[in-house]
């Protein structure tokens, strides 16, 4: 298990992330809880000097398992517990929704769950499956997001375009009426509906938009450019993924009959950013990953300005 994740579970086969303790079949959000660790919740305390004199304004935030002070928050702050984040995506989701993954980071702090949206999605004659995401802190370091994350199946890449005009993503932080926010927040899934809709129309976009394949070499070195031309070393390490991601255009078995356009360039560079190993792989490497489920991969986003703007 990667440093920074304290439990975790994912279904069937190992995710693109490589994070996680494998379960055969995708469990409810009662069983999930217990399969991520996650049967746990907040409790909030004063917090005294050590003289003993109370610290107006601030609480700690303390998980009941082990008595682990997670976070110092104002007094403002409203926990929402593990077991609510579940049942949200059950109200969000309906009925028999099934968890691909859910767990925690650093010690409790951060915590997610991941549920495969029931409505499957076949755009240009490929299987596209939308995910929805909720990531929560309790820590205080941020607020809690629900995103729509796409996956294109026959690779398992992810398309979370940043799209002008379709929202993929809602957030809101843990004060005020946190609870009435929430039920706002279920207008996620027919934001999800027309995200998904303004993506297939931007897909069939993008495939209209032909690349020679000098163009894809121009657009690979834009991406990918050299920070230190007289460091040789830093010079080898940017061609080695400079050819990964040429590779992922021109070799891809699952694109030779995509053709050469920005449909085909972005997918290379979607697999690319999910699969490919970094110079340097750092403790928090796959973490980092996952968290572009959220937050979206600049570099996806760029490759698709980029052939959007020529």
């Amino acid at each position: 298990m990667a440093a920074n994740v304290e439990t975790m579970f994912y279904v069937r086969e190992t995710p693109w992330h490589g994070l996680g303790t494998r379960v055969m079949e995708a469990p409810g959000s009662e069983d999930a809880l217990e399969l991520a660790g996650l049967n746990w919740k907040v409790r909030q305390e004063p917090i005294y000097t050590d003289n003993n004199l109370l610290i107006p304004g601030y609480k700690a935030n303390v998980r009941d398992l082990d008595d682990k002070v997670l976070g110092v928050v104002t007094d403002r702050y409203k926990v929402v517990q593990n077991d609510e984040a579940f049942a949200f995506t059950d109200g969000l989701l309906g009925e028999g929704v099934r968890y691909e993954t859910a767990g925690a980071l650093l010690d409790g702090r951060k915590v997610w769950i991941l549920a495969r949206m029931p409505r499957e999605f076949i755009i240009n004659g490929e299987q596209i499956s939308p995910y929805l995401v909720f990531s929560n802190t309790h820590d205080g370091s941020g607020a809690i997001k629900v995103a729509v994350t796409p996956i294109r199946v026959v690779c398992n890449n992810t398309l979370n375009l940043a799209l002008s005009t379709a929202k993929r993503s809602w957030s809101m932080v843990h004060t005020g009426d946190v609870q009435g926010k929430m039920e706002e927040a279920k207008q996620t899934l027919f934001m999800a509906e027309k995200y998904m809709s303004r993506l297939g129309r931007e897909f069939e976009n993008l495939r209209k938009i032909e690349l020679t394949d000098r163009q894809v070499m121009d657009y690979i070195k834009l991406l990918l450019p050299y920070e230190n031309e007289d460091n040789s070393l830093h010079v080898r390490n940017i061609n080695r993924l400079r050819e990964d991601m040429q590779k992922r255009y021109f070799d891809a078995p699952d694109l030779k009959d995509v053709g050469n356009n920005a449909y085909r360039f972005v997918n290379a560079v979607s697999d690319f950013a999910t699969h490919s190993e970094p110079i340097r792989r750092t403790k928090n490497f796959k973490e980092n990953l996952f968290s572009r489920t959220v937050e979206g991969n600049p570099l996806i986003d760029k490759a698709y300005q980029m052939v959007c703007a020529a």
